[in-house]
């Protein structure tokens, strides 16, 4: 029994030292080795436009066709967090030393638990690591829209967008901007337009990604 006992004693410090080192961003692991898988296949080109971001970015697959004038870089991947893209930034932004990077995050985050100065504060750190790698890179907040599915989280991430924009158009950071999507797929009831979503209520479909193109397209130039 005493022998029993150290063992089932032991069995949690174990797991504990497995997983030092591991971060809740690992979850994401396989999509990143698919973007590297793909890079070593045909590396896109530096000097371009990159998207990073959760889901948003990820089912964005008219990307390409929405900005033929611009080489543009899809690397999104779905159900994440800023920090989550914080957390890769050495491996999907910093390697493409792209002119522009695009962040479209936070909208998880919220629904998640994080309070708007929390998805902030993730923000700023994200800023930090990408312009720690590339001084010269500008950096886009592609702000949170409301989502049918989401409208209990309306108010918390209006706020966190208000926060973000504050600390862009405040100038402390340079080459930082700031681009307002939250009104252009509301109604004239002030909520989401429902036509605008695939069936699951959260993510745009064809006609939303057309939508979120038209605002992002001025900031490209």
């Amino acid at each position: 029994m005493g022998i029993v006992a150290v063992v089932l004693c032991c069995a949690p410090l174990c797991c504990c030292l497995e997983a030092i080192g591991k971060s809740p961003s690992d979850v994401y692991e396989p999509e990143i080795r698919a973007f590297e898988k793909s890079d070593a296949a045909k590396a896109p080109p530096t000097g371009g436009v990159l998207f990073t971001g959760s889901s948003t970015v990820r089912k964005w697959t008219s990307l390409a066709n929405d900005f033929p004038d611009r080489h543009v870089i899809n690397r999104g991947f779905g159900g994440c967090q800023i920090a989550d893209c914080t957390y890769f930034a050495d491996r999907v932004v910093v390697p493409y030393k792209p002119r522009l990077v695009v962040l479209r995050a936070g909208t998880n985050d919220i629904n998640a638990g994080k309070s708007p100065e929390q998805v902030f504060g993730d923000f700023k750190a994200f800023v930090a690591k990408v312009r720690g790698k590339l001084p010269k890179a500008r950096i886009a907040y592609l702000s949170m829209n409301a989502t049918p599915s989401r409208w209990k989280n309306v108010d918390r991430e209006k706020k966190a967008n208000e926060l973000i924009k504050g600390f862009i158009e405040g100038g402390s950071v340079g080459d930082l901007v700031y681009i307002d999507a939250f009104d252009a797929t509301l109604g004239s009831d002030g909520r989401p337009r429902k036509e605008l979503f695939v069936e699951d209520r959260l993510h745009f479909n064809a006609e939303g990604y057309k939508i979120l193109a038209d605002v992002v397209r001025p900031f490209l130039k």
